[in-house]
């Protein structure tokens, strides 16, 4: 493969241009949006190291009929709506080639719904889920529909790993994914101490960010799990903590997002961030990601 078609070049749709292009390939996007193209190359500019050649592999082209029938692989990042699916990937249906694997960037819809806007060939589409920012996080969640042909999901997974990334294959598909829906689980949880007058919304960032999140940042919940096991691993774990644990799960909350705690939580990050620039805060995080990339990468002993 060498031209990828970027539909959709928001947020995702730009840092997903700025990594293909990293990676040596061509990249024709698109976008409805009147100040497109601007926006992308500035974004894409910003992504990429200072004078880097490879945006002058970068074209945009207003139509995304036009992009898909340029590609070897297409990228959906559009909005999350079935309706705004259906539209679009009945476009690119018709334009891409029989062959190309229409992938799509949706975090939580349903490829076999998203499929139902190509009625030529269903057996191509599959998600192609990334995590923000997808030129840093290497995960991509590829989850195949009722129609999409076994072939496809191995080609998909084949392509996004010869760019650097490390995609997991679905064995059905869900709402949310898998990460997505470890994270809601989080989520919950954290919402309802909140909303019970537990801990701050502070309190409860540092909580994961000093606690459990540096370990998952180098390993799995069930890796590391079993380290905590010593020499006798997971099974020792499970065997002397497994029933304290489902008493914690039967204490966990059931939150419902009520205006007044979206109130709380959003004044709560408010307060926590207080006085902090927001692009130098997006900065400092990125940069502490690339060091702790190539530091695992160093690591020859890490899965």
């Amino acid at each position: 493969m060498s031209t990828v078609a970027v539909v959709g070049t928001g947020v995702i749709g730009a840092s997903w241009a700025a990594h293909f292009l990293a990676h040596g390939l061509d990249v024709v996007a698109t976008d409805p949006a009147s100040d497109a193209e601007e926006k992308l190359r500035d974004d894409v500019t910003a992504i990429l190291p200072p004078d880097d050649a490879a945006i002058d592999r970068l074209r945009f082209v207003a139509d995304a009929g036009e992009a898909a029938a340029a590609a070897d692989f297409v990228q959906e990042n559009g909005p999350e709506r079935e309706d705004v699916k259906h539209a679009l990937f009945a476009v690119l249906d018709e334009a891409a080639r029989p062959d190309v694997i229409l992938a799509s960037s949706s975090s939580g819809l349903l490829p076999s719904v998203i499929a139902r806007g190509c009625p030529r060939h269903p057996e191509r589409v599959v998600i192609g889920h990334p995590f923000n920012p997808p030129h840093l996080i290497p995960l991509v969640e590829v989850v195949p529909g009722r129609d999409t042909a076994p072939e496809v999901v191995d080609r998909a997974v084949e392509f996004y790993t010869s760019v650097g990334k490390r995609p997991i294959r679905l064995s059905q598909e869900l709402p949310g994914h898998v990460a997505n829906r470890l994270q809601a689980a989080l989520w919950q949880e954290a919402y309802s101490l909140v909303e019970r007058g537990v801990a701050t919304v502070a309190d409860i960032d540092t909580a994961i960010a000093y606690g459990p999140g540096l370990r998952w940042a180098v390993l799995g919940p069930f890796a590391n799990q079993h380290l905590s096991g010593g020499a006798g691993g997971l099974a020792h774990v499970l065997r002397h903590l497994g029933p304290p644990t489902e008493a914690w799960w039967r204490d966990l909350g059931r939150v419902h997002l009520t205006p007044e705690l979206a109130e709380t939580l959003v004044a709560g990050v408010d307060a926590e961030l207080a006085g902090t620039d927001h692009d130098r805060l997006v900065a400092a995080r990125d940069a502490v990601l690339d060091r702790l990339l190539a530091a695992k990468a160093a690591q020859p002993d890490l899965p």
